[in-house]
Parts: structure tokens; sequence; C-alpha cells
């Protein structure tokens, strides 16, 4: 009987993730073996400190702080340090060392992705990052391989657990941003500076990604447009609640043709809060849930939901990456990153095809309905839905106007000056409310 081969394999961070890969790889070393051809053989953990506590016991031995020594004797390396430097250096040490290399690093990924794919198409190794987006869900994996036969369209995605869980508590609990922020960072879904998270950038990064993998065509993070949600109030959620729909952060990649968009035939790729209505499948997506959902030409709607976070929800993802790239290292052939076959351009926002959902304080007097109206259609821009409701202050016994628009679709270019437009006229009290609006 033929030994089976061994893939020594070195792990870059451990942490959360880090801490329960390895532990998968050790209690599921016999199972693994089968899947893969080989033994997975953990030669060691690169951590800062070696004698931090953990919540996975380990065995000592194998913690390390010298990463350069490790990754020189490893046939598979999984990097799970995050951040820039010095996670860069090493994954492109691994590939120049004929290593293949696993990585959920999305932030370098959308840095500087190009960089790590042409090394690895260089050294003609594996470099794989399912765990870069939406933890468990495989959709890169899905993206790349079962839809590479079909055009994809559009991709919708909540990609960042940390938004999803603050928006769904102000929209279930009629909580204020701060107090859902406090109660994420309580529970461990927000890191005690979730910058990254509500100001959008985690989502960014996934959507260069996404948008990458989705069109063929290399798209870095400042070709993202980016909004956080930490202007979303408690106000705006209670009046796309009393309207039909529900704010998600929406990470966004589409494509448009010339007829489409004003600047061009190209792509778009947007993260920003994003009203959905109630009856589409994003909506029900709950707490640190994560969803993605994608439009194709002849596959049609599709949508993968999942966890996008958390320690074992994202191994599972890193491990299916690992026994596929090691069975590539037994059967023997090139190792693949990506398929950039083509060179579609990245549109500014001002492209990008949308709706929006303005809301207005308005004078509480005749003709004011209709000189907005002339107004949204002087700037090319239809009206779907307008909804009015009357005030009256307590104080002054002056009555006003609340008023809720829902436009059609249109370039965000023209919706944005009907805006501006819409500020000048003098039945305008106040513009409360501006959010795009998707799904509609």
């Amino acid at each position: 009987m033929t030994e089976m081969r061994t893939l020594k394999v070195a792990l870059l961070g451990g942490g959360n993730v880090g801490a329960q890969v390895a532990r998968i790889l050790i209690e599921d070393g016999d199972a693994l073996a089968a899947r893969t051809g080989a033994r997975l053989q953990l030669i060691g953990i690169a951590v800062r400190n070696v004698n931090a506590g953990r919540d996975v016991e380990l065995p000592q031995e194998l913690f390390t702080t010298d990463a350069e020594t490790l990754v020189k004797d490893a046939d598979l390396v999984i990097e799970l340090m995050g951040g820039i430097e010095p996670a860069r250096t090493l994954i492109l040490s691994a590939l120049r060392n004929g290593a293949c290399v696993v990585t959920g690093n999305k932030a370098l990924l959308a840095q500087d992705g190009p960089t790590l794919y042409e090394e690895a198409d260089r050294a003609g190794v594996q470099l794989s990052y399912e765990a870069a987006v939406a933890g468990a869900i495989p959709i890169l994996r899905l993206i790349r391989d079962s839809l590479a036969g079909d055009r994809i369209t559009r991709v919708l995605g909540i990609v960042n657990g940390t938004t999803n869980f603050i928006l769904d508590q102000m929209d279930s609990t009629g909580a204020q941003f701060a107090d859902a922020l406090a109660e994420a960072q309580r529970l461990g879904y927000a890191e005690a500076d979730p910058t990254a998270d509500v100001e959008g950038h985690d989502a960014a990064a996934k959507a260069a990604i996404l948008a990458s993998l989705s069109f063929h065509t290399r798209f870095a993070l400042e070709n993202v447009h980016c909004e956080g949600i930490s202007s979303v109030s408690a106000a705006d959620i209670a009046a796309a609640k009393d309207a039909g729909f529900v704010i998600k952060l929406l990470a966004i990649a589409e494509k448009l043709s010339d007829a489409d968009s004003d600047g061009g035939a190209g792509v778009s790729v947007r993260v920003h809060p994003t009203l959905l209505p109630r009856e589409h499948p994003l909506a029900a997506v709950r707490g640190a849930f994560n969803a993605v959902f994608i439009e194709a030409e002849n596959a049609g709607e599709l949508m993968f939901y999942g966890q996008g976070a958390g320690g074992t929800p994202t191994a599972s993802a890193v491990l299916g990456d690992l026994v596929s790239a090691a069975r590539r290292l037994v059967l023997g052939g090139p190792g693949r990153t990506e398929t950039t076959t083509g060179h579609v351009p990245a549109l500014p926002i001002d492209a990008a095809i949308t709706s929006y959902y303005i809301g207005l304080d308005v004078a509480d007097q005749p003709g004011v309905l209709a000189r907005i109206a002339q107004l949204f259609a002087e700037h090319g821009v239809s009206i779907e839905i307008m909804r009015q409701t009357i005030h009256r202050d307590a104080e002054s016994n002056v009555e006003s106007a609340e008023l809720r628009i829902v436009t059609h679709r249109a370039s965000e270019a023209a919706l944005a000056a009907t805006v501006e437009a819409v500020k000048g006229l003098d039945v305008i009290n106040s513009v409360t409310s501006v959010l795009r609006v998707e799904g509609v």
C-alpha cells in the first residue's frame, strides 16, 4: 500500500478564527486526510505572544513568534493575521517559496490583491480567499465556479454582521444608533473601535472582491463608493418602517450599459445604507447574519444566507480552501486564483442607477405638491410613491406637512441635482432624509 503523503501547514495568526482552524486540523486530521489524499500536518502557529490566553486549548509547542521561518518550511500557508503588514510580505514569501496560500484578509486583497494574484500566477500556486467575504457562505467559490458559464449582472450583499445587527436592533426595538452599537459591543459583535464596520470600510473591501470575481475585472478599494450607517437615525428607521421598507447596509456591484448610465458602460461598486421593501429576500436577514443576492442572465435571482463571522463559521471557509489547495498539490496541475478576462471600467457614484427615498417637511398650503412634482419632472426624475401626513406644532399651532417620496430609478447625478433643487423651494422647511432604495 502506498504511504500517504504529508503536507506541512503553517498557520499565521492564532486569534478566534485561527485557533478554531488549528483545532479542526488536529481533531479532524484523519477525515481531512481522507478528503485530500494527504495528511495535513500543522507545523506551527505564528503569534505575537506565545503565552497569551486563548479560548481553545492547543499544544503549546506549536506556537512561535518566528513567522518567517515557519513560512519557509510549509507546503500550505494559512494567513489569518489581518492588516496589511507583515501579512503582505509573508504571503508573498510563501508564494515565492512555492506554497499555496489561504487567506481571509479582505483589506489586503482589496488594497493590493493584484500583486498577490500575479505572484501566485508566476509561481504556479493557488491563492484562495473564501473566508474574506461573508464568513461561512461559500459565495466566492459559487461565483467563480458554479456561475462561470453565466453572466452576472448585479450583486447585492449584506456582508457585515455588525452593521446588520445594529440596524436590525434599531428596526425591531426603536433604539437609537448609539444604544444599538453599545448592545453590539456588549455581545461581542462590534469591536471597541467599530469604525471599520459602522463607516462601511469592511463592507467596501468585500464589495471590491465580489465585483472583481463577478465581472472578471480587478477592482480596488478606491473604486468603491463608501458610506456607513452612523448617520442613520431612529427617525429614518421609523419612517422607512412606516412606508413598508427596512434599512440595510448593502454592498452593491452592478454592471451598467451605455443605455443605462450617463457615464457610459461599466460597473458601479458601492456601499451605503439602502431601503429595501420588506418583501425583498434580503430584508428578512436578521441579527449578525450575512446574505448575498445575485442576479444573472440565465440563472436569474439567487440568494445565499448564513453566518458571516465568528470563529467556527469562518474556519469552515478556511478549511474548504485548504482542502482544495491540498488536493491540487496531491493531484498536480496549475494553481488557480482569479479570472480577469475583462477590462470593464469602474463608474463613479454619479453614474449609478438607483432610486431615492426623500423625506420633506413642507408648508401646508395649496399647490405645494404640484410645485414639487413639476421640479422633479424638470430634472427627468419620475415619482413612484408620494405620501403626505399633516402635523400641527403644539406651541405655534402652525400646521406643516411631512412628505415622503420614493422615485423611480434614475442616475445618481440626476437624483442628487433634484434634491438640491428641492431644497431651494420656499415651501420646503427642511429635507429630513435622503436614502437610496433598491428592489422597487
